[in-house]
């Protein structure tokens, strides 16, 4: 892993502590709207961009399964 998805595995942590679920829902939005416009990028290579912004993406995803709600209850802070 690159030193970013180091970081974003720490802010991920620190909404999965806090169980602010809404906090990475618009972060892993934010993240899949940079991954597309990065996508359409001409003239330079952004693969490594590209790469990294996927990792991050896969991180956020691993902290939303970590608050999916167990069967049968609701979700803390979803409104």
């Amino acid at each position: 892993m690159t030193n970013v998805s180091k970081a974003m595995e720490l802010i991920v942590a620190g909404y999965v502590k806090v169980r602010d679920r809404r906090a990475l829902v618009d972060l892993l939005a934010h993240r899949r709207k940079v991954l597309a416009e990065l996508q359409t990028v001409s003239g330079i290579n952004p693969e490594n961009a590209v790469r990294a912004i996927q990792e991050e993406i896969a991180v956020i995803d691993a902290g939303l399964e970590e608050l999916k709600p167990t069967l049968g209850s609701l979700p803390e802070n979803e409104l």
